[in-house]
């Protein structure tokens, strides 16, 4: 939708202080990760910034100096293999179907219905590190063909109190507001966070459509919106050591968002000699976003003689409740005016069971299985009123109804890590057994696209000596299409753009391959990685010509693609004051689109890169400048032309415990982003922007923690624009 996603981005923004509740605190002794979430790295070498084991990467970001007051995505954007687009979109080498986990657990504030809302506006103040796992063992889920981004959250503090208080101030009333608590006694851990904040939703949209078939009129549309967003949040976790082996915990979330965008379009139509064709204007009025999130988790571990010898079961079930309305009033040139209202409605509950068991075996070998039960279900609701006047609306049949999703994944999984001389070796296989249910209307439910899956992965590890390591991996994994693009229904995002699903769907799936140099010492590290995808049905967004200038735009299965690529990473210093991190990819894609009007396949090489440069100028002052390219990026039925942002950042210690910075975000003005479909029956232009950066000031103070010193916070340039 063009208006709703825009409306949305401020679902997230005050979820930092919720992921920050969703982490728990060690125990008094130092113990192994629950395997049922993404365990603890394996360090490689004495600097923390990198690490690496048998199946990931971890990269630190608490010299991030995008770390402070802005969005997950902005972290994101600097750290190798992962890519953020100016909607907030998050691709791995180029892939978008990621999954997105806390601390080692799902959520549904990164499903891909919220995902790009929420790396927009997600505050980072709360993150220590962040996982790339590109080919994830089976002990994971396999949603996600490109792999799992899994964000590290900042520990609790051992024993006593600590907290943090937060404040920042930006241009275009920006500002926000977090306080966060934690006490850790010998056998329980509180903590929790308050969290309050205000963003503007302004959006430009400018597109030009022509058909060379000459199906319908050139036409042009233009769309400017403003808006705000405030957001509020909760969230407290508590753990309990029952016994020295046995553990108990909880953790509860509360998200609250009022949205609201208004604005105007326009849009104009010419005939093949440039005579004004048809033509309308839209009076946007003030469109409310009412979004609530809750999310409750239980969690218990029982540890076993020997180390790393533990069962651990967790149970979490997640309510949404999403409500949006547009009003439009529509004036035209050739054909009497009207008004519209659209109300869209979701209430979905998303409930999971795990249980997962962990066992050391002979010869530093690791046996790790379990079972688990997910269940999804959605509710959708689609009224779309016209008439004369707001006060003359009557439903429109064919895009007024109600939709129902259901689906449960039963799954089982076993992995076995073994060293074989100086080889390190972990095969594993996962079993899913996946049942949807669908209704239309409150008719009879009919059970659509059930299937049963294998998932098998392999990861090597070879140290060279201690410096230099070489991996190899292999996974498959799947990505299920989304409870609405299951829906029939048409739904309108705006006159001229209606999305439809299609209830005979299929997942997409993907093998994995990989094979990598490591070179590490110290604080310096140099990555090499080759890369290689192969997807069946692969899932993709198709736009129709629904004739008049109406496009449809609906997710189908195109027969098959493949992408790969070689990724390169540098870190180190070239002085003792000043630090250089920088990454590059170059990868190709072919894709299959002899469905989409075209003759053959198409492919082609696409480069992306980034680069950080640091500088502690002094004991109190660093600064950091940072910049990402991505080149463009082909898709199905067109490209995405290149995207370039360059970011400034100052910290100023003024004290042990409170720290000032002011960050620049995109000091270029070079942020936005351009979509071009070119097919034999269609030409569109879309361009996106309107975003005017972000200049933002803010203070952190911590406090407590037994008298430790403070981490010095990082930079966060703001939040990246709404769509």
């Amino acid at each position: 939708m063009s208006h709703r996603p825009a409306v949305l981005w401020g679902l997230a923004l005050a979820l930092a202080p919720g992921l920050a509740a969703a982490q728990t605190a060690p125990p008094a002794k130092a113990k192994k990760s629950d395997p049922a979430t993404v365990s603890g790295v394996t360090v490689t070498a004495p600097s923390q910034d990198f690490r690496s084991s048998v199946d990931r990467r971890s990269y630190s970001v608490a010299k991030d100096l995008q770390a402070t007051t802005g969005a997950v995505g902005d972290v994101l954007r600097n750290v190798p293999s992962v890519e953020v687009d100016l909607q907030g979109n998050v691709s791995l080498r180029g892939d978008p179907n990621v999954t997105i986990m806390v601390d080692g657990k799902p959520s549904g504030l990164f499903s891909p219905v919220n995902r790009a809302q929420a790396l927009q506006s997600l505050p980072a103040n709360q993150i220590d590190r962040i996982e790339v796992i590109t080919n994830p063992s089976a002990a994971f889920n396999p949603e996600g063909s490109a792999g799992i981004i899994n964000i590290v959250m900042k520990p609790v503090r051992k024993q006593g109190y600590s907290g943090s208080l937060r404040a920042s101030l930006g241009n275009r009333d920006r500002y926000s507001l977090g306080l966060t608590g934690a006490y850790s006694a010998p056998k329980l851990t509180l903590s929790g966070d308050l969290a309050f904040r205000g963003d503007p939703l302004p959006f430009h949209y400018h597109e030009t459509r022509a058909a060379p078939a000459g199906s319908f009129p050139d036409s042009r549309d233009d769309r400017v919106l403003d808006g705000r967003g405030h957001i509020l949040s909760l969230s407290g976790s508590a753990d309990y050591d029952l016994t020295s082996t046995a553990r108990l915990s909880a953790q509860a979330r509360r998200t609250v968002v009022a949205a609201y965008q208004a604005g105007a379009e326009h849009f104009a139509s010419f005939a093949a000699a440039g005579q004004p064709g048809p033509a309308f204007d839209s009076d946007i009025l003030r469109s409310p976003n009412h979004f609530k999130d809750t999310e409750l988790t239980t969690g218990w571990r029982q540890q076993f003689t020997g180390d790393g010898h533990e069962l651990t079961a967790r149970l979490r079930s997640e309510w949404i409740d999403n409500d949006f309305r547009r009003p439009d009033r529509i004036t035209q040139t050739a054909a009497p005016d009207f008004s519209e209202s659209l109300h869209t409605l979701q209430d979905q509950l998303v409930s999971e069971l795990k249980v997962d068991y962990t066992r050391p075996l002979g010869g530093e070998g690791k046996l790790q299985a379990g079972l688990a039960r997910e269940y999804d279900r959605n509710d959708y609701g689609n009224l779309l009123a016209r008439g004369p006047s707001f006060a003359t609306l009557t439903d429109l049949p064919g895009l007024t109804g109600q939709f129902m999703f259901r689906q449960t994944i039963l799954s089982a999984y076993a992995t076995v890590e073994q060293r074989l001389g100086p080889l390190t070796a972990e095969a594993g296989l996962r079993l899913e057994d996946v049942t949807i249910d669908l209704g239309e209307n409150g008719g009879p439910v009919s059970r659509a696209n059930g299937y049963r899956r294998a998932y098998p992965s392999l990861h090597l590890g070879y140290p060279l000596d201690d410096e230099h390591k070489l991996t190899a991996s292999y996974s498959r994994r799947v990505e299920r299409p989304r409870g609405f693009d299951f829906n029939p229904l048409p739904l309108e995002q705006d006159p001229l753009n209606f999305f439809v699903g299609d209830p005979h769907i299929k997942p997409q799936e993907t093998d994995s391959f990989e094979a990598a140099y490591e070179y590490k010492q110290g604080s310096t590290y140099d990555l090499a990685t080759l890369f290689y995808r192969r997807t069946r049905d692969a899932l993709t967004n198709v736009i129709d010509d629904l004739g008049g200038g109406v496009l449809q735009n609906r997710r189908a299965n195109l027969g098959h693609s493949q992408s790969g690529g070689l990724e390169l990473v540098a870190n180190g210093k070239l002085t003792a004051s000043l630090s250089y991190n920088v990454s590059g990819d170059l990868y190709w894609t072919r894709i299959t689109a002899t469905n989409l009007g075209f003759t053959g396949d198409r492919s082609a090489y696409t480069a992306s890169g980034r680069a950080n440069l640091t500088w502690q100028a002094s004991p109190r002052d660093f600064f950091q400048l940072n910049g990402w390219l991505t080149g463009r990026v082909l898709t199905p039925q067109g490209y995405r032309d290149p995207i370039a942002v360059v970011n400034l950042g100052y910290r100023r210690k003024l004290r042990d415990d409170l720290f000032a910075v002011l960050t620049v975000q995109d000091a270029l003005r070079t942020f936005k982003q351009v979509v071009v479909l070119d097919t034999p029956a269609l030409k569109d232009r879309i361009e996106r922007g309107g975003w005017p950066g972000a200049v933002i000031f803010s203070l952190s103070w911590t406090f407590g923690g037994e008298g430790k010193k403070p981490k010095e916070p990082g930079f966060e340039f703001g939040a990246a624009p709404p769509s």
